[in-house]
């Protein structure tokens, strides 16, 4: 089969590689489509990311597909059912261990022994992958597959705003223009959220997101230096993951406001912030990460249709097109995936 394989920085190459053969308990899926995020595009530069990666590595976490073998005769899948053959499914990269402290008290995404789909084992970049069926969820007949990709993401950030105490009266600010913050700025008008504005660096990615969500402000982060109001804010959403991004969050905030940190930064990455501040205003700042007990429910949001995702993909790309995307040749994306044809 096909495959995109990372074997070192940069070095992202096409291949012929065997079809994985999936072992007891697993199914394999035909990839249909995988969605390309800035974690593909850190692993690809020599990032650490969320968890280092395991190179050579074929990439893609946000994967869906069809089930095209089953690696034991009856295999349960996430969602309850059996696993039956030409089931159109999605796959939560995610596999825990089960066994450790955290997985025994309910905190899956702090697992000490966390297996990553894309980014420890085999991806969707390629025309076949296997996964555990325990992480394979089957999709409603009404999502279609290029929506679907969208499920990891959207999970990761319906754990966010679970770590927040959200009140329709808030103002919120999200921090960061690309493809999570369109998705946060969704998620929060959904919870009600009377205003939300967003600040980024690109002019048509800003005018994407008040077109879609109808944003109160959005304000443009660059050598022009219009940034939003300080102690303005009650909630205040990073999505960036850079020291510039992280300090203008804390800075937004007013009393008693709650920050998400959830864009990933570098692990030696530091930024400063006024400890009396967060003393005075009583600031709550919170960090989020990996996406617990969200799959399912962002299945399940995804099939209400009451999130825009189809404007939010700006490019739909053959798997040839990709080494293009990573080095930086194809720009002015929101969100790219990765399409596969019969």
């Amino acid at each position: 089969m096909r495959a995109l394989v990372l074997d070192r920085t940069r070095g992202l190459h096409m291949r012929q590689v065997p079809v994985p053969r999936p072992k007891a308990g697993e199914v394999l899926i035909r990839t249909a489509f995988t969605g390309i995020s800035s974690t593909d595009r850190g692993i690809y530069q020599g990032a650490q990311g969320s968890i280092e990666a395991n190179l050579p590595i074929i990439l893609g976490h946000e994967n869906c597909g069809t089930v095209a073998a089953i690696g034991t005769r009856s295999v349960t899948l996430a969602d309850g059912g059996q696993a039956a053959e030409g089931d159109r499914v999605a796959v939560d990269p995610n596999i825990t261990c089960h066994r450790c402290d955290y997985c025994r008290n309910g905190r899956p995404e702090l697992c000490r022994h966390p297996v990553v789909i894309g980014v420890t084992r085999g991806g969707g970049m390629a025309e076949y992958f296997s996964a555990p069926a325990e992480v394979v969820y089957r999709l409603p007949d009404r999502l279609e597959f290029l929506e679907s990709t969208a499920i990891g993401p959207l999970s990761c950030a319906l754990h966010g705003i679970r770590c927040l105490d959200l009140r329709p009266n808030q103002r919120a600010l999200i921090v960061g223009d690309g493809f999570m913050a369109q998705l946060f700025a969704q998620l929060l008008r959904i919870q009600g959220i009377f205003q939300i504005d967003m600040v980024g660096l690109s002019e048509t990615k800003l005018a994407r997101g008040k077109a879609l969500n109808n944003l109160h402000a959005v304000y443009r982060s660059d050598k022009r230096r219009q940034t939003p109001p300080r102690d303005h804010y009650d909630l205040v959403i990073e999505t960036v993951g850079v020291p510039a991004a992280e300090t203008m969050a804390i800075k937004a905030c007013r009393r008693g406001a709650q920050v998400l940190m959830f864009g990933v930064g570098r692990p030696d990455a530091r930024f400063t912030m006024n400890a009396y501040d967060i003393y005075r205003k009583e600031l709550t700042i919170k960090g989020s990460f990996s996406n617990p007990c969200s799959f399912g429910d962002a299945i399940s949001l995804l099939a209400s249709a009451r999130l825009d995702i189809a404007g939010l993909v700006t490019h739909i790309l053959s798997l040839e097109q990709v080494p293009d995307l990573m080095s930086g040749s194809i720009g002015g994306v929101i969100k790219a995936v990765v399409a596969f044809g019969d």
